[in-house]
């Protein structure tokens, strides 16, 4: 089941601010990459304040403990809302991207169909690589993880994979992580920082995180063990990739993308 707004005034976090919900989500951290260069090149949007649409937000820097405020067009100053996990699994559906950070909702507008024809390519392919090897199962977002439910961490990573031998995880929602999670960047992640998503992949024992990156047909896979990162490497668009949660799986990343 995916959840709605439980509130009015659903909120969107960043390290220092907590902002309101802008168009194009042009407040959110971003690494983007170019074409013919071998690095991420960080966008302006990335070196200027965060803009806001009708509110302003304020909070102390991002840690489970913080106190966030809400301030109206009246400049009266109230908390905002905050829920615990259960609380936020029992709000209404919605399609729409959302997770829960340390009890404070984000949420995002849909995604483009660029980004979403990237999701379905990548979930064709796997699915039917897991089903011809019998290895685990795939699913796509929305789809709820709960990374940790006494800190009121929720996220919904654009594909998840769980192997067999962890199937137990899966039940009315993802209770705890899975062996890989996929991120289509377009440019950016749906909701939230790039680093702060992987540091938590890391931190909660996720094995392996791909990064796709459409226009350009390059998928960086990206290892963790021991709470940390391990190994990053990014593979161009004819290049054989290698998976050490899918060792068996075959394909350059074009080959996946061909249609995206």
């Amino acid at each position: 089941m995916v959840r709605g707004k439980a509130y009015s005034g659903v909120v969107m976090l960043t390290d220092f601010s907590l902002e309101g919900k802008v168009s194009g989500g042009d407040s959110l951290a971003l690494e983007g990459r170019q074409k013919g260069k071998g690095k991420r090149e960080k966008s302006p949007l990335d070196r200027r304040p965060g803009t806001m649409a009708s509110s302003s937000f304020d909070c102390a820097q991002d840690d489970p403990e913080r106190v966030a405020w809400v301030k109206g067009s009246n400049a009266n100053e109230m908390p905002a809302p905050r829920l615990t996990t259960d609380e936020y699994l029992r709000t209404a559906e919605t399609m729409l991207p959302q997770e829960l950070v340390y009890g404070f909702v984000r949420d995002a507008p849909a995604p483009s169909p660029g980004h979403q024809w990237a999701v379905g390519e990548i979930f064709t392919c796997l699915r039917t690589h897991l089903k011809q090897n019998g290895v685990g199962r795939v699913w796509m977002s929305p789809i709820d993880v709960v990374l940790d439910r006494e800190q009121d961490l929720v996220v919904q990573p654009d594909l998840i994979v769980v192997l067999n031998d962890r199937q137990h995880i899966v039940n009315d929602r993802v209770w705890g992580a899975p062996d890989l999670v996929i991120e289509v960047m377009s440019p950016r992640p749906r909701i939230g920082r790039l680093d702060e998503r992987l540091a938590w992949f890391a931190k909660y024992g996720v094995r392996e995180c791909w990064l796709v990156w459409p226009a350009i047909r390059e998928i960086e896979v990206i290892s963790f063990a021991g709470g940390a990162t391990t190994e990053r490497r990014l593979f161009a668009p004819q290049e054989s990739m290698s998976s050490a949660v899918l060792p068996a799986l075959r394909v350059s990343p074009e080959s996946i993308l061909i249609s995206a």
